[in-house]
């Protein structure tokens, strides 16, 4: 009797093995080209986000006489949400997200108690306190946590340069975080161009590396996108004229960038 049918054949152990080796090979190929697909896709959002917000500046600035809203009023109680600049652009932006870094576990900071949870920092230039606040023509700002006066620029000056938000590392307050705010005052000075002088940046969490040191100390900017740990990492930058760009943590770092940091 003729058998209708033969045995279909199995796959051996080595060809199995065979089989899984190649799908490895590929996935390490392909799996670092997703994770950077991912990245330029967060650090394109990041910019687009940005831009909105710099549009908000902007019309809140029409609509203030030309001041600029503080980045901390300390004028007003900790209960006042209004103490916190991100609450004072809600009404313009509309969107929450607008103030969380994409690819971040940040939240918007609705009270004081939680503005270590933001990732967008406003520069604390901006600060406000009118009774023990720095005068504006303090002569050495190195440890201004704020001034007597509100942020205005002259028609004369260069708002195109100035900086004033960029992203910032995220996490407890009670772990030294204030990713509602970054200090311009807290780097390596350019004694020739004081203004020119970045703040601590990097693509690593330098509140974590720095725990040791008083939060309003540590304040910096976090290049957390396209991070490498060797600072070739990029944050977007929202300048006073509402214009925004990114950069890396090296460019900050290595000057030359034309960014006013230190404006007061």
């Amino acid at each position: 009797m003729t058998l209708m049918f033969e045995r279909q054949r199995g796959f051996t152990i080595i060809e199995l093995l065979v089989v899984i080796a190649i799908i490895a090979v590929l996935a390490a190929i392909l799996f670092p080209v997703f994770a950077k697909a991912k990245e330029n896709g967060l650090r394109a959002t990041a910019l687009t986000q940005a831009q909105q917000l710099g549009t908000a500046l902007t019309l809140y600035l029409n609509q203030n006489d030309d001041k600029y809203l503080p980045s901390t009023n300390y004028g007003l109680p900790d209960s006042a949400p209004e103490k916190m600049w991100q609450n004072n652009l809600l009404g313009l932006v509309k969107e929450k997200k607008i103030f969380i870094a994409p690819g971040s576990d940040a939240q918007f900071a609705e009270n004081w108690d939680d503005r270590g949870l933001m990732s967008i920092g406003y520069s604390s230039a901006t600060a406000l306190d009118k009774q023990q606040g720095c005068p504006e023509d303090k002569p050495d700002t190195t440890n201004c946590i704020a001034f007597q006066t509100v942020a205005e620029f002259d028609k004369s000056e260069n708002t195109s340069a100035i900086a004033l938000f960029a992203v910032t590392p995220n996490g407890p307050t009670d772990n030294n975080y204030r990713g509602y705010e970054f200090s311009p005052y807290n780097g390596a000075e350019n004694t020739e161009q004081p203004k020119f002088s970045p703040p601590l940046v990097s693509d690593r969490d330098l509140v974590k590396e720095m725990s040791n040191l008083p939060a309003d100390l540590i304040k910096p900017v976090y290049c957390r996108y396209m991070r490498t740990g060797q600072d070739e990492g990029f944050t977007p930058i929202i300048f006073a004229d509402g214009r925004a760009k990114d950069f890396s943590a090296k460019q900050i770092n290595d000057g030359g960038t034309g960014i006013i940091w230190r404006f007061r």
